[in-house]
């Protein structure tokens, strides 16, 4: 039996700081009291970061400079602090484990020298949630901190999808091979979605957007189980992001190298933080500054990442109905999949090939972060939009470990 106790979550995003803290009890669902985002963190922009806190219907914005994950951290807990909130536990998302980590862990000594290792398979996300970690460690000394890996969700991926063509000896001795991530929101929509449109998840074909301020990925699902997503060994492949690349044809990273010069760490700078919508507008990384300067009319460079971000949105999306066979339904998910109506038509717009025909009334209204169904009356495909929980799935793995430990008589 575990006893009421208070958790409190970390979610570090490539350009955001999500937490909440969770009243937790045997029996029950974690309750959230407190939860808080820091946008923009780290963000070359038009737009000033700021510090959302909402908790007892009291909804507070501060506008602060959060020029790293680190200091956004430390502001969170200086605001817990000062309204006097009691903390038990702290949990992260932590993006890649590799194979070192299967599962949720405690962090200890041994953890976090495993987790230092780890930083280079996701070089945005992994040093951010370390620091983090570390931060939390400085502050609230002695309270026991986990951590829950971003990749378990796609183990259910087939080794067609999952291996890379490369010689077998090379994939064995480094471990090449298509991961996967946003695992942990995909756990939660992945069963909500389905539950709220009606549909048994043990049967449904979903094809799930997960479209960040910061990382995007798409996952093609098949009875509630991955079955390919567009994220591979490290979370820069796939779609069009913020900063990030995605698919780009690896010889030009290499031609870079000899030709140019370039160290590999300047290679690696270019394509994880320079690159994406910043690399193709060229004055911000962030989609709701390019949207402002597409309907002014005034920029041609945002026109064009816009229109690339939804062009290969839309082909990746196209594919796995291929592979899916066709869909049931087709779900948006996190921020930019949540709030953005103009990205979720232009992906919509030419999809009656696989029997998707978006309502844009009931599209354009659904921008206030509640689940929304958008998919017009005669759509043989369900379009949802709805929020992602990653916080509440981070909570309840806490909720297990505490009750692993006390099952066995001490620490999990």
């Amino acid at each position: 039996m575990v006893p009421t106790v208070n958790i409190l979550v970390f979610n570090a995003g490539s350009s955001s700081l999500g937490c909440r803290l969770y009243e937790c009890s045997a029996g029950t669902d974690p309750r959230p009291i407190f939860a808080a985002k820091a946008h923009r963190v780290g963000v070359m922009g038009s737009e000033p970061s700021f510090l959302q806190c909402d908790s007892d219907g009291v909804s507070e914005r501060l506008v602060l400079s959060l020029p790293d994950h680190r200091t956004a951290a430390r502001r969170i807990l200086e605001y817990l602090r000062a309204r006097g909130s009691t903390i038990d536990q702290v949990g992260h998302r932590f993006v890649h484990g590799g194979e070192a980590f299967e599962g949720s862990v405690l962090i200890d000594g041994r953890v976090r020298e495993k987790l230092q290792e780890c930083v280079p398979l996701a070089p945005i996300h992994n040093p951010v949630s370390l620091s983090v970690i570390d931060e939390c460690g400085r502050m609230l000394d002695g309270y026991q901190q986990y951590v829950v890996f971003d990749t378990g969700f796609h183990a259910t991926m087939p080794e067609w999808a999952y291996t890379y063509p490369l010689p077998s000896d090379i994939r064995r001795r480094f471990h090449y091979r298509r991961y996967g991530f946003h695992g942990i929101s995909y756990s939660y929509v992945v069963p909500a979605a389905a539950e709220s449109l009606g549909l048994p998840l043990e049967e449904v074909k979903m094809i799930a957007c997960h479209l960040g301020t910061g990382g995007s990925s798409v996952c093609a699902i098949d009875g509630g189980r991955s079955v390919d997503t567009s994220m591979g060994y490290s979370p820069l492949t796939g779609l069009l992001m913020s900063t990030r690349c995605g698919d780009v044809d690896p010889l030009l990273a290499l031609h870079l190298l000899v030709s140019y010069d370039m160290r590999p760490d300047d290679v690696l700078s270019l394509l994880t933080d320079r690159s994406g919508l910043l690399g193709v507008a060229g004055f911000s990384s962030d989609l709701r500054d390019i949207l402002d300067e597409v309907s002014a009319e005034r920029e041609e460079r945002a026109s064009l990442a816009f229109e690339m971000y939804v062009h290969r949105l839309k082909k990746y999306i196209g594919g796995y109905v291929a592979v899916l066979g066709g869909i049931d339904a087709l779900v948006f998910t996190d921020d930019i999949g949540l709030t953005n109506w103009q990205v979720r038509e232009g992906v919509c717009e030419t999809a009656g090939w696989f029997g998707l025909r978006l309502d844009p009334e009931a599209n354009r209204r659904a921008v206030d972060r509640s689940t929304a169904e958008i998919g017009a009356e005669d759509s043989r495909v369900r379009v949802l939009a709805m929020p992602t929980e990653e916080e509440l799935v981070i909570a309840r793995e806490g909720v297990r470990l505490l009750a692993a430990g006390a099952a066995h008589g001490g620490r999990p």
